[in-house]
């Protein structure tokens, strides 16, 4: 089993930064890729961005040039910087870890979220 932990979020005005975080424990060397969803009311769930163990990055184009993902593998943590924040970034965001069971399966674990308001 995987166990994903956010923290982090808060609120903050436009134009401000955040920085979100996402602790992995458990089977963790299963691990091969991690990343962010994030969920508004009303909305569906959307990537923002994941990083894979081979290092290839990807981001959501509503994010690009303004959010960064970035792991720490010594402890086991997955970071989002979020810059230049505005009212449509508002929502709850989510860890994801993907890994495999056995030798083929893959199996999603998310975290319980964390909550990001930006708002003036």
């Amino acid at each position: 089993q995987v166990q994903l932990v956010e923290s982090g979020g808060g609120l903050v005005q436009p134009g401000e930064s955040l920085r979100i975080s996402c602790v992995a424990s458990g089977d963790i060397f299963s691990i091969f890729a991690m990343g962010w969803h994030r969920q508004a009311p009303g909305k569906q769930r959307e990537l923002v961005a994941s990083i894979t163990t081979n290092g290839n990055i990807d981001y959501s184009d509503l994010v690009k040039g303004r959010f960064t993902i970035s792991r720490d593998d010594a402890k086991n943590t997955v970071y989002l910087q979020m810059n230049s924040l505005n009212s449509e970034d508002t929502a709850v965001y989510y860890c994801h870890a993907d890994r495999t069971k056995g030798s083929t399966t893959t199996v999603r674990t998310w975290g319980q979220g964390t909550q990001v308001t930006v708002s003036s």
